[in-house]
């Protein structure tokens, strides 16, 4: 890498009648600690070159760096939000359809408590179809995933990864939403009086 002033830039490289006679200067400092103060030094120079118009740019490669990762975390802030407000509503169908389920076999639990099931017994086998439910749409999630994956990477172009440990943390999240919003209605479940649940 040469260096060369800037005057004799000026004079070798001619440019075309109202075209800017530089558009780009890039600087390499030796030290990155004193990436700052070289700016500054910089900055300093070229208002004074300008007469104190500030018509450039300085784009030092730290504050690049914390704009993209700013960028990022808004980024993550938003996609969660979304996701959760997806969880919560996937969780709210889950409970609906439990609810629905346990006032259509009511008469079913009436029987099963007077053949002496306990109430745990009760409960146990609602929040169980609840994480199977939940455990299905977590499957259902990750063949998509991993088949827009596979679209993205053919038509886009861009190399994409599907790692175990998203795959697991998928049904992980799953299974916490079906015992989450399952709860309530294996305990409504559970606690039905036996002869209220025979004559339903």
């Amino acid at each position: 890498m040469r260096n060369i002033p800037l005057t004799t830039v000026l004079q070798r490289f001619k440019w075309e009648p109202g075209e800017p006679e530089l558009t780009r200067i890039t600087i390499k400092v030796g030290n990155p600690e004193q990436l700052q103060e070289a700016s500054d030094i910089i900055r300093n120079i070229l208002k004074r070159r300008h007469r104190g118009v500030d018509d450039f740019k300085i784009a030092i490669p730290e504050e690049l760096m914390r704009q993209s990762q700013r960028t990022q975390q808004i980024f993550n802030i938003v996609v969660g939000c979304i996701a959760g407000i997806s969880l919560v509503v996937g969780g709210i169908g889950i409970m609906n359809i439990m609810l629905a389920s346990v006032l259509e076999r009511t008469r079913e639990i009436g029987i099963r408590r007077a053949l002496s099931a306990r109430r745990r017994d009760i409960l146990s086998q609602v929040l169980i179809e609840a994480v199977l439910v939940s455990l299905l749409g977590g499957l259902i999630g990750v063949v998509l995933k991993y088949s827009m994956t596979k679209v993205i990477t053919l038509y886009a172009q861009w190399k994409t990864i599907v790692e175990m440990w998203t795959i697991l943390l998928c049904f992980g999240v799953a299974a916490a939403v079906g015992i989450g919003f399952g709860l309530y209605p294996a305990r409504q479940a559970a606690l039905l009086n036996p002869i209220d649940a025979l004559r339903y």
